[in-house]
């Protein structure tokens, strides 16, 4: 089993930046993909951002890139999101995700086996 467990999550104001962080534990792999996730108020779970264990392949939403970047520690099987120029549709609960069975980070919540509890990220305009 794996367990994953964000931090960072908060209030700030539209404009300001957050930075979120990931740790992985338990049954991880040397080849992964991870990646972050989040679902607004009555909407659906939506991709966000991928990569790979490497660092060398990384995946945006349109919605994000440009503002947001994600990076992975894989020495401390961390994976953070730096999130700038947030906006107010940028609220909603973040999740990490992993994938130990692929190293391409897909973009589907269905190619990711496992979850974290998620961290609400709220922007005020």
């Amino acid at each position: 089993q794996v367990q994953l467990v964000e931090s960072g999550g908060g209030l700030v104001q539209a404009g300001g930046s957050l930075r979120l962080s990931c740790s992985a534990s338990g049954r991880t792999r040397s080849n992964y993909a991870m990646a972050w996730f989040r679902q607004g108020p009555g909407k659906e779970r939506e991709f966000v951002a991928g990569i790979s264990w490497t660092g060398g392949r990384e995946s945006y939403a349109d919605s994000v890139k440009g503002r947001f970047t994600i990076s992975v520690d894989n020495a401390k099987n961390t994976v953070s999101l730096q999130m700038s120029s947030l906006k107010p549709e940028d609220t909603a609960i973040y999740y990490c995700a992993g994938n130990f069975r692929d190293w391409r980070p897909g973009k589907t919540p269905q190619a990711y086996d496992y979850w974290g509890q998620g961290t609400q990220v709220t922007v005020s305009s």
